[in-house]
């Protein structure tokens, strides 16, 4: 299979190591900065990189940049891309890009996914990559169709070189508002937290809580603030949810209200016990 990949960036990067550590694959890239290709070349990662000439050759093609930046990629190339050619994104929200990858591919007639590849680490850029990134990860998928069986045995045989453990369906819509939560609020938490005047003086007086809260507070601002602004709408729902929680807590601190405050935290644990599956 012939793999093109637009950004080479962790998830790019690390889809390049990915097809290219099984055999019979050949990915050709692209990236914004020449000296990542030429090591990326060099590395033998990449054998050729992924030009106007050459784009319409591919099986399939890996959109991993920002949301914008991939719509400015699709609607370049667009009229360059076969009918049978692939295409799926993996940027971190979906409305914007699913619905011009959608409109374009109507089009033009090839095939466009959604696609979100739920694997990453606080580490950006192509030397933190790895073949092994998605290894059992799952991977979010937005079809045109949400019952199109075809299509989507087609994007499982087409992604099994990475890895991924799972393949799970949505809509646009439906991952924006969730991924609000589960991955957006996190890194909004983490960042806000560790401006606290208390983090400069941690160290010896913090253990494994303070670790995994503050992990994504090293993020990439570019990147996430891109991210956040596509998805504002829910993201700003999330936050406002919690800082009204935050005040509840508040409250029965300052009130010293023992009952209350132990109420909230009981509240707190039953909910992710029954999140996780593990009853009351």
């Amino acid at each position: 299979m012939k793999v093109g990949i637009i950004g080479l960036g962790l998830i790019g990067g690390s889809l390049a190591r990915a097809y290219s550590r099984h055999g019979g694959h050949e990915v050709l890239a692209s990236d914004l900065d020449p000296a990542v290709l030429t090591l990326a070349k060099a590395e033998g990662v990449v054998q050729a990189e992924l030009r106007s000439d050459n784009v319409g050759d591919c099986d399939l093609i890996l959109i991993a940049v920002t949301p914008d930046a991939a719509i400015r990629w699709l609607r370049g190339n667009a009229p360059l891309l076969r009918q049978s050619q692939l295409v799926i994104d993996c940027c971190g929200t979906k409305r914007a890009v699913c619905e011009a990858g959608f409109e374009l591919a109507d089009r033009y007639g090839f095939t466009f996914a959604g696609g979100h590849p739920m694997a990453g680490t606080h580490h950006a850029g192509f030397a933190h990559s790895r073949a092994d990134l998605f290894d059992e990860a799952p991977m979010v998928i937005v079809p045109r169709h949400y019952d199109d069986m075809a299509l989507l045995e087609r994007i499982r045989r087409a992604l099994e070189p990475a890895g991924f453990g799972r393949m799970g369906v949505t809509t646009a819509e439906e991952h924006d508002r969730v991924i609000a939560f589960t991955s957006q609020m996190p890194h909004v938490v983490s960042n806000a937290f560790i401006k606290s005047p208390t983090a400069r003086g941690h160290r010896g007086v913090s253990a494994g809580s303070y670790r995994d809260l503050t992990r994504v507070a090293w993020l990439n601002p570019d990147m996430w603030a891109d991210l956040f602004l596509q998805n504002a709408d829910h993201l700003s729902e999330e936050i406002g949810l919690l800082i009204d929680e935050l005040g509840r807590y508040k409250a029965a601190i300052e009130q010293g209200d023992r009952e209350r405050l132990r109420a909230l935290l009981d509240e707190g644990r039953r909910l992710k016990q029954q999140i996780d599956g593990e009853g009351v």
